[in-house]
């Protein structure tokens, strides 16, 4: 009788320590999908590294603004601008002090690679100091003058600078090295002559460098293809070339490539969303489950087509893949400007 009793006080033990360990089993798992459930908990910051206008400003714009008429993301999203050193400035202060900071993202393109590289103005963080979450768009350079300049053609530039290299004053967006830098210098580079003569001129931003070409600052331009279209249908600038394997569509469809005017080079411009260095799994797969949502919405589609942009969606590891190739190419390239650190 006692062992039958203490049988049953066993098995009764065994089965309250049973059902301890799967109510405190369900209760770890309760926290963990409330913890994956609540990012975000609060507003998100989108960075644009450079000042307003440009390619980076703009994208930051499309993509806040799509996540929210999309209902995507519930929470508020603003935008904010940090000019400085090409994107330099902010990312020495996000490597830093935001490495672990799930609410503020930023938006940016081959400069983070290039910055990096380059020997002026390097950068000692470049995306790996980061943790990228997708591309999502591309995008091509622009060679720009005023409408009423008298150049009509980038051969015509080339012949300029190779006569008297200091007397065109060519401008852009980004710090000398830099994306836009590279944009005005490859077609004078494959043509055979010294980039380093080249008298460039750098601004915060494409808006900047655009409002200097207008303000007659500035001689010709390199840009971002899909922030002039505006400027040429409302006939203030000419657009000479562009870097693209093969013409573009819309409001450039007129506009011969590089390639088309003799010169072999070609530059893509990529546009991607990064988060910090140390961001939690929970966060960066809320944000790899959205952006690729995002890239097949339709509100998303119809902002690429405003503002000229052409889809080009990587999740964050073939992101990371791309980026490693980028980072040979555009080394390579530098090294052959003799631009390289």
């Amino acid at each position: 009788m006692f062992k039958g009793k203490k049988k049953w006080l066993q098995l009764f033990m065994a089965g309250i320590f049973s059902l301890g360990l799967t109510a405190c089993g369900s209760s770890e798992a309760n926290k963990a999908s409330t913890s994956k459930s609540n990012y975000p908990e609060k507003p998100i910051v989108v960075v644009a590294p450079s000042g307003a206008g440009g390619g980076w400003d703009l994208t930051a714009r499309a993509l806040t603004k799509a996540l929210n008429e999309t209902g995507l993301v519930k929470q508020t999203m603003t935008v904010e601008n940090k000019p400085g050193g090409g994107g330099t400035v902010f990312m020495a202060e996000y490597a830093t002090q935001d490495k672990k900071n799930d609410y503020k993202l930023f938006v940016n393109s081959p400069p983070i690679i290039i910055n990096h590289l380059k020997e002026e103005g390097n950068s000692p963080f470049g995306y790996k100091d980061t943790t990228p979450l997708a591309q999502l768009t591309k995008d091509y350079g622009a060679i720009v003058v005023k409408a009423d300049s008298k150049f009509n053609s980038l051969q015509q530039v080339i012949e300029e600078i190779k006569k008297e290299p200091k007397s065109v004053t060519v401008a852009g967006g980004s710090g000398p090295g830099s994306m836009d830098h590279l944009v005005a210098v490859l077609p004078i580079y494959k043509s055979g002559l010294d980039p380093k003569k080249v008298k460039y001129v750098s601004y915060d931003g494409g808006g900047e460098a655009i409002a200097a070409l207008l303000g007659g600052n500035a001689d010709v331009i390199a840009t971002d293809a899909s922030t002039v279209g505006e400027y040429l249908k409302a006939g203030k600038v000419k657009v000479l070339a562009v870097s693209s394997p093969e013409r573009l569509e819309g409001d450039l469809k007129d506009v011969p490539t590089m390639k088309e005017l003799g010169i072999d080079t070609e530059f893509t411009i990529w546009r991607g969303v990064f988060g910090p260095k140390e961001m939690s799994e929970e966060a960066k797969q809320y944000w790899t489950d959205t952006l690729k949502k995002l890239s097949e919405h339709e509100k998303w589609k119809a902002e690429l087509e405003a503002h000229g942009w052409q889809a080009e969606y990587k999740g964050p590891e073939d992101f990371v893949k791309f980026l490693e190739e980028q980072e040979q190419l555009i080394g390579d390239m530098l090294k052959s400007l003799g631009m390289n650190k």
